[in-house]
């Protein structure tokens, strides 16, 4: 058996406690734009690095660079996660921060923007969160695109670098929600995709939503960047009509897929031509063997840990 990427629930739980602190429309100082950022040098795959910042730094991610060139390790780095909650009253899912989530975003100027500087990207990924709001739910066109501004909005608000979806943890149905229909996701996607033409969006591969991309002869996938597999310590190809180049069928937990494991996926990421490789919780220490093990087969270097 494979397990299953995230040890999540706690997010999730944590959320449900936290107080919701969105304020959209003029941009503050947390929206300042980074400075330009150096053209990436490396050749091979796109490093992925998901962030538990619940117990761990956005900073972290930057602390990896290749010992031969000197650039970065890690191209996207993923905050984990904001959710989407459900109020009862409205009867309508709206975007929700933890304290933790909403910490980094407060502090976008010393979280964010230095991994930007860097060349980093930085994008924000979104879970359910146990209240029966979904991605694939939504039972109109105008509460999958109201959701979508609230995303757009977040991204803009705080200058980040895009989207990512994770469908997990909805639970469908709860508060009286909705199950899964065959609009929602596609609804959302498009409209999200309309407000932030040039910005990430990604796909965690898995729920409800990853199988529900077509509707009304619409199908969604190209207005995917990236998708990737959401079993740590396997191979699986997402099954999503994009090119090898955006897909990472590799899924490695740093620190706990062996690194015999996280090389011989990186080596089969190379050898079968596809363009991303996913790790998840990227914490303080220094994971630079860990980081190595699969530095060397994607771009045939060690990776250097700088505190």
């Amino acid at each position: 058996m494979f397990t299953l990427v995230r040890s999540r629930a706690r997010t999730a739980a944590l959320a449900l406690s936290a107080v919701a602190a969105l304020a959209f429309g003029t941009t503050t100082s947390t929206g300042a734009a980074a400075a330009p950022a150096p053209a990436p040098k490396k050749q091979g795959p796109t490093s992925v690095a998901y962030v538990e910042v619940n117990d761990n730094s956005m900073l972290n991610v930057g602390k990896y660079t290749l010992a031969k060139g000197g650039d970065n390790v890690f191209d996207v780095a993923v905050i984990f996660a904001a959710n989407i909650n459900y109020d009862t009253g409205k009867k309508s899912a709206y975007l929700h921060f933890n304290e933790n989530v909403q910490r980094v975003l407060d502090n976008a100027a010393t979280q964010i923007r230095p991994l930007q500087q860097k060349g980093i990207k930085v994008v924000l990924s979104v879970l359910g969160n146990h209240q029966g709001a979904g991605f694939a739910n939504f039972p109109n066109r105008q509460a999958a695109s109201a959701f979508a501004k609230q995303l757009s909005d977040t991204v803009s608000k705080y200058n980040l670098d895009g989207i990512d979806f994770d469908d997990e943890y909805a639970e469908y149905g709860n508060n009286g929600t909705g199950q899964p229909n065959a609009s929602s996701f596609v609804h959302l996607v498009t409209a999200l995709r309309a407000n932030m033409p040039n910005k990430i969006i990604s796909l965690y591969n898995i729920g409800p939503a990853a199988s529900r991309l077509s509707y009304g002869g619409v199908n969604i996938s190209s207005k995917f960047d990236y998708a990737w597999n959401p079993y740590y310590g396997s191979w699986q190809v997402p099954g999503i009509a994009l090119p090898k180049s955006k897909l990472s069928p590799a899924a490695v937990e740093i620190g706990r897929t062996s690194q015999s494991t996280a090389a011989n996926l990186a080596r089969r990421t190379v050898s079968e031509g596809y363009g991303v490789y996913l790790t998840y919780n990227l914490n303080g220490a220094d994971r630079s063997a860990d980081v190595s093990a699969f530095t060397r087969e994607l771009y045939g270097s060690d990776a250097v840990y700088t505190p």
